[in-house]
């Protein structure tokens, strides 16, 4: 198993980062919001869990080891693979994801693409004693230390596209969060794609 890469961020991608390792560039999947917290050329350290398959080897990368460990135990759940898992702390934080199992909240589990009705009521009985309790005292995942680029709304809507949504229905859920943005960059402050991100898929949701 490979528990973390550490190394040069060479390349970014909407949803792979390339970490250089020992002059080896590792190619790591990793959510928009872990994404966002990286940059071209500067150190960087994720959390990883190698997924093996006959065809393929595949390593997901995390900002830390309790998103890690929530990614491999929503795993254990049926009809849930790595694509479905890191989609589901795409949207929600591991805290939000334990608060959602613990109070039977559907709502949070079908506002992650790829979750119907029936599917979050089967995740919630499944994920019920997996999971465990919350172990923060917030509700949403921190803002990712380091400043977002200035094309924020270009890294938003390839975030939102590397989710599954349609190019229109990302620049609708890009327009709805502008607002939120311009407010931040008229305070003097930088949008932070992971924010922007939890708020476009809220909106998305809303709309379906």
């Amino acid at each position: 198993m490979i528990a973390f890469v550490s190394g040069t961020v060479a390349a970014l991608a909407p949803d792979t980062a390339v970490v250089e390792v020992g002059g080896v560039g590792m190619a790591v999947l990793c959510t928009p919001t872990t994404l966002s917290g990286l940059r071209l050329g500067e150190q960087a350290r994720l959390a990883t869990s190698l997924v093996v398959r006959e065809d393929s080897l595949t390593l997901y990368g995390f900002a830390d080891d309790d998103e890690r460990q929530v990614f491999e135990l929503l795993q254990t759940a049926s009809g849930v693979g790595p694509r479905l898992a890191q989609a589901m702390l795409a949207v929600h934080s591991p805290d939000a994801l334990r608060r959602a199992v613990a109070t039977g909240d559907e709502k949070a589990l079908t506002a992650v693409p790829g979750i119907g009705k029936k599917g979050a009521q089967k995740l919630l009985l499944e994920l019920k004693d997996r999971l465990g309790d919350p172990v923060g005292t917030g509700g949403g995942r921190a803002a990712p230390a380091a400043a977002a680029p200035p094309a924020w709304s270009e890294q938003l809507h390839a975030a939102l596209v590397g989710l599954g949504y349609a190019p229109r229905e990302a620049e609708t859920a890009v327009a709805a969060v502008a607002p939120d943005a311009e407010a931040v960059l008229a305070g003097g402050g930088t949008p932070q794609v992971g924010q922007l991100l939890r708020t476009a898929l809220q909106s998305l949701n809303r709309a379906r």
